[in-house]
């Protein structure tokens, strides 16, 4: 399986060891987890004007990005799921690919092509986000192969 997560974001050093941590933890389950941080001068620009250019700038660096798999965005007012619903989500599926916004969150029409999911309430940063949801990606192919790691 190959799990593509697309963050509008620069890449942060900071958090590169947690990252790489859970690729090399996903590949014992024969899962390649790919990061593709995305920041160009376009979305900087478009943050500065409006949340709505911010969405549009969004979309227009991400949707190429939509495939026929699976396609999950996280949305504040996406569905809430824990572990095991998560673990359902990423069952038997060639490719998923994930999405996180910038500041201004995704356009309805972004949305309305993904599967929303949120992982909290709360909100978190961009780096802190991503390190969730290798954890949770990894934690959900422990599931799917009866791994002891999710006990």
């Amino acid at each position: 399986m190959k799990c593509n997560l697309y963050s509008i974001t620069k890449p942060h050093d900071g958090i590169d060891i947690f990252i790489k941590h859970y690729q090399k933890q996903c590949q014992q389950f024969n899962t390649q987890l790919c990061i593709h941080d995305t920041h160009n001068a376009h979305i900087a620009h478009a943050q500065k004007i409006s949340e709505k250019s911010a969405q549009q700038a969004y979309s227009k660096v991400l949707t190429p990005y939509i495939s026929e798999g699976k396609n999950i965005a996280l949305h504040p007012a996406g569905k809430a799921v824990d572990s095991l619903e998560f673990a359902a989500l990423l069952q038997n599926n060639n490719q998923i690919n994930f999405f996180i916004a910038g500041a201004y969150g995704f356009e309805e029409s972004f949305i309305k092509k993904c599967i929303a999911i949120s992982l909290s309430p709360m909100i978190f940063s961009h780096q802190i986000v991503k390190i969730i949801l290798c954890e949770q990606i990894y934690r959900a192919l422990s599931i799917i192969n009866h791994h002891p790691y999710h006990k």
